[in-house]
């Protein structure tokens, strides 16, 4: 954005904590707080309509595009330093959540309560007043990815999902279950674009031979491999990485809400996103931020290496055993931090298990209609099931001359565990590290023959991380942003 009285440079640090240029861009400028108009009649009865991100005066009919989100995007390879969009800035401790506006219609004052609402109607003249202006409490993104799957396809979606798991659900959930009760939901996430060159080198085996050995009474395979030297250094351009930016939901391993399946229905089409506008949350409710760049940049740069690893691998096909990266050097060059609100369908249920409660979320991506959801199991018939087949089996075992006699056991541990993750996904994810869109440029490659390694025993090399996401493995310091957001709370 090139726009002199829209950019602020300060100093900041960057992924690598060094002090680097910041450039804030400004996403609300000229918008005005008060009535949001009709272009054609100057009503203000607008929401949205149909599936296009159009939106629609509800007195004159028409329809008109949304306004576009400027500033935003552009050449990432030219990004340097720390560029950050105004409604990405750090919360203001203590600011009030209560704004008062002054309808210019009638002139009469209307207080908003922006944890709750960012709209409100004038109980004098009736209009609806908006918030536009970018609120110092994190409830104000700078832009907004508008629903394009209507409620009844994200019912039928949600539907067919709890369809299929009626079996081993809950009874007392399969009783209550009603689609009636989804909502559309606006979460706020961080957007980052990252400027970065990398530079990898380790070692990798290619597989020459595989080959069965025996091994006292039994045979065993031996594998012999080809080791090389590999290195790796290239320009990537990582766009439109996002993170929750809410304490609650970036906590998707927590004992009382199934956050994970909120995550898992990434990646959201960041590239439609458009100026921020209430009218966008009319018949919708909404979550703000309330974490900062600081808070969220520890995780935020985990996923970014993740990225570049997964990106190297592109050019690692010929090792087929894996490759051992012993120097990951990531050098950020350029970050821009931009703040959204993204729409999901949501359906919740509360479990209660004695004293403690499980929150099941079933969720569908307000924009691709992809879901992922968690259900109550019927932990007793699950349990029986589990137990026939390892009775079932075992049964098999007595007729067959099996000396290891424990693995009748196998089969019902199997069962299990397959049945319960299935109905509660627990491992379910956003795969950032290949969902994020990205650009290698400049790619340098160095591959270098060692020597050949007879007679190994395992079929990938030992120590092999290029496929290993380390974002996943974050969740003690997710754990700590949480419990040092809620104790700011208090």
């Amino acid at each position: 954005m090139n726009q002199e009285n829209n950019v602020e440079e300060i100093k900041d640090n960057s992924f690598d904590s060094k002090k680097e240029k910041t450039t804030i861009i400004q996403t609300d400028v000229g918008a005005k707080d008060g009535l949001n108009k009709c272009p054609k009649c100057g009503s203000t009865d607008i929401s949205p309509v149909g599936n296009g991100g159009k939106l629609k005066c509800h007195f004159c009919r028409h329809e008109f595009e949304p306004e576009k989100a400027e500033g935003l995007s552009g050449d990432i390879s030219k990004l340097d330093g720390k560029v950050i969009s105004s409604g990405a800035q750090d919360i203001v401790s203590g600011e009030t959540d209560i704004v008062t506006l002054k309808c210019s219609g009638c002139g009469a004052e209307v207080v908003i309560d922006t944890n709750e609402a960012l709209q409100a109607r004038c109980h004098w003249c009736r209009n609806t007043l908006s918030i536009n202006q970018q609120v110092p409490n994190g409830s104000v993104p700078d832009v907004v990815l508008p629903f394009y799957i209507s409620k009844e396809d994200a019912k039928a979606e949600i539907q067919k999902f709890v369809s299929k798991r009626n079996f081993f659900a809950h009874p007392k959930f399969v009783k209550e279950f009603t689609t009636e009760n989804i909502c559309g939901v606006f979460f706020p996430y961080m957007i980052v674009d990252v400027n970065a060159h990398c530079r990898f080198t380790g070692q990798g085996e290619h597989q020459t031979r595989s080959y069965r050995v025996k091994s006292g009474d039994n045979y065993v395979t031996r594998y012999d491999a080809d080791l090389y030297d590999v290195q790796r250094e290239f320009d990537i351009e990582i766009d439109d990485l996002a993170v929750e930016s809410s304490a609650d939901k970036l906590d998707k391993n927590s004992e009382d809400k199934t956050n994970n399946v909120i995550n898992a229905i990434m990646p959201f089409d960041l590239m439609n996103v458009v100026k921020w506008d209430a009218n966008y949350l009319k018949g919708y409710t909404s979550e703000k931020r309330d974490l900062n760049i600081d808070q969220i940049k520890p995780h935020v740069s985990a996923q970014a290496k993740d990225v570049a690893r997964f990106a190297a691998n592109d050019s690692l096909q010929f090792y087929d055993r894996g490759v051992r990266w012993d120097s990951q050097d990531i050098n950020v060059k350029g970050e821009k931090w931009s703040s959204a609100y993204l729409p999901v369908w949501l359906y919740s249920y509360q479990q209660k298990k004695g004293n403690k409660s499980v929150l099941h979320y079933v969720a569908v991506n307000g924009r691709t209609k992809e879901v992922m959801g968690s259900i109550p199991i019927n932990m007793f018939r699950l349990l029986f099931v589990s137990i026939l087949v390892g009775l079932i089996f075992f049964g098999i075992w007595c007729k067959v001359d099996f000396e290891g006699d424990v693995l009748f056991l196998t089969p019902g541990f199997i069962t299990y565990f397959v049945i319960y993750y299935r109905y509660r996904n627990k491992d379910a994810r956003h795969r950032h590290e290949v969902e994020t869109r990205r650009k290698v440029l400049n790619l340098q490659q160095a591959d270098k023959y060692v020597i050949d390694k007879k007679g190994l025993s395992n079929h990938i090399m030992t120590g092999a991380n290029n496929n290993v996401v380390d974002a996943a493995g974050k969740q003690n310091f997710i754990t700590k942003v949480i419990e040092q957001n809620n104790l700011n709370k208090k």
